[in-house]
């Protein structure tokens, strides 16, 4: 073979490489890069579709329309009836800043935006903004959402109220909030402010979960064999030179894990956790969904169980929620509802269907299980045992009249020197159609005392008007 014909099969090898480059680097950007690009925020041919389009509708679970667009003389207005109250789950569309929320996760589906097709981006201009979007229809219900926010008040913190069964989220309350009806003129001040009112506390926010984690605890410690089932506590444990208090050093005497549950017992749990060991504790944890993204139509943290556990007394801190332990009050119901769902943890739920314009369904999202967290035998008695809390343990103040519930209460320590306070639970417990997570950042007040009146509230109110 002469020296041309080489050169000649060179130049071909390299062409095909370059080709066959091209192709690995398209179809990479159109299955992993492209949907972001499109619903970028900065992407300017998605701001020229929100010029040609009429932004959809977002409604509640009963039809309550909570967020639509209006057309004006320089395109449109986006008008949030609610303000305030919905901030967290909706979000906001700012040409300046951005996009948040559920307008930002299902900015296609409001725009009605299917794919890149030029050809669809100019018959939309070409129709000068006769199209409209979709609407999105969110399983939050109007009432209940309303009642959270006023009930919650000025407080820091969350409330997250689900259907147990198919993972619907009912109500989402972050605090404190912010009007995205007024984002442009209170911009300055949002983001000054050292509570962080654009943080979604119920997604994205991380707390040391203190005796609501006693559930995993509780999950770890029947499926172990090896457990001794009875513990005495005189009020504090010192653990290879570290000492570990009850809530103002009360000693409980001798207690089983049903009687530790229900008083809160530091000192049996801590325990529990060197005997059940790091290895099970974080497998337990994680069949809760720790150290795991959660799907859902907001973005979301991880809460986090240790991958490594240093010492007995961090093990023995881990098993009561403290030391490197750290949740999303979202992952928290999910952990009561999988507890009141016989041990299935199904997906949450805040997106019920996408619909257009003359009213047909789209999509409609669909209860799926997430995880089997235990059996159902042992969920049966952890939830027992959540029965015994509000009955005769931490957990009175979240007594509903005529309706039996489900519950266990958290104080957590933190950084701020100011407990967490903490509620997780689900009611009717027998058969549940609400599971609650709550909690007040920094209220220095124990999770009786502060979280389950909040929680209790709430549940009745919504148990109320979900069987109308």
């Amino acid at each position: 073979m002469n020296t041309e014909s080489k050169r000649i099969i060179r130049l071909l090898i390299a062409l095909c490489g370059l080709f066959i480059s091209l192709v690995i680097y398209i179809s990479y950007f159109q299955i992993f890069i492209a949907d972001k690009i499109v619903s970028n925020s900065y992407n300017k041919r998605q701001w020229i579709n929100e010029e040609n389009i009429l932004r959809g509708e977002i409604a509640d679970r009963r039809g309550t329309v909570l967020v639509k667009s209006t057309k004006a003389d320089n395109g449109q207005i986006r008008e949030y009836k609610y303000g305030p109250v919905y901030s967290h789950i909706i979000g906001y569309s700012s040409r300046e800043y951005g996009k948040s929320g559920i307008e930002a996760t299902y900015n296609k589906e409001l725009l009605d935006l299917n794919d890149l097709d030029p050809i669809e981006d100019l018959k939309n201009i070409l129709t000068d903004g006769e199209s409209v979007g979709n609407n999105v229809v969110l399983t939050v219900d109007h009432n209940i959402q309303s009642y959270a926010y006023k009930l919650f008040g000025n407080r820091k913190g969350s409330a997250v109220l689900m259907n147990p069964k198919t993972g619907e989220i009912y109500s989402m309350i972050s605090s404190p909030s912010f009007n995205p009806s007024t984002l442009k003129k209170d911009w300055e001040d949002i983001i000054a402010n050292e509570d962080s009112p654009l943080l979604n506390r119920a997604t994205m926010g991380l707390y040391a979960p203190g005796s609501i984690f006693k559930i995993i605890t509780a999950t770890a410690a029947i499926e172990n064999d090896d457990t001794s089932g009875v513990y005495d506590c005189k009020g504090s444990i010192t653990i290879d030179g570290y000492v570990l208090k009850d809530y103002k050093g009360e000693a409980h005497g001798k207690v089983d894990l049903s009687e530790a549950l229900a008083k809160s017992c530091n000192v049996a749990f801590s325990q529990i956790g060197l005997e059940v060991g790091a290895d099970k504790l974080r497998e337990t944890a994680e069949r809760y969904m720790f150290n795991a993204n959660i799907p859902f139509d907001l973005k979301t943290a991880k809460s986090i169980f240790p991958g490594k556990v240093d010492s007995e007394p961090e093990l023995g801190a881990s098993a009561i929620g403290q030391g490197k332990v750290l949740v999303t009050p979202l992952n928290m119901v999910m952990v009561a509802s999988a507890i009141g769902n016989q041990g299935e943890m199904v997906k949450p739920i805040l997106v019920r269907e996408i619909i257009d314009s003359n009213n047909r369904v789209l999509r409609k999202n669909k209860t799926e299980v997430l995880s089997r967290v235990t059996t159902p035998e042992i969920a049966e008695q952890i939830k027992s045992m959540m029965i015994d809390v509000v009955e005769k343990g931490t957990g009175k103040n979240a007594k509903i009249k005529n309706i039996q519930v489900a519950g266990k209460t958290g104080t957590a320590e933190n950084e701020t020197g100011k407990e967490h306070a903490w509620f997780i639970g689900f009611a009717p417990a027998d058969d549940p159609i609400v599971a609650v997570a709550v909690v007040v950042e920094s209220s220095g007040k124990t999770g009786g005392t502060e979280a389950a009146p909040i929680a209790r509230d709430l549940m009745k109110k919504a148990i109320d008007i979900l069987s109308k």
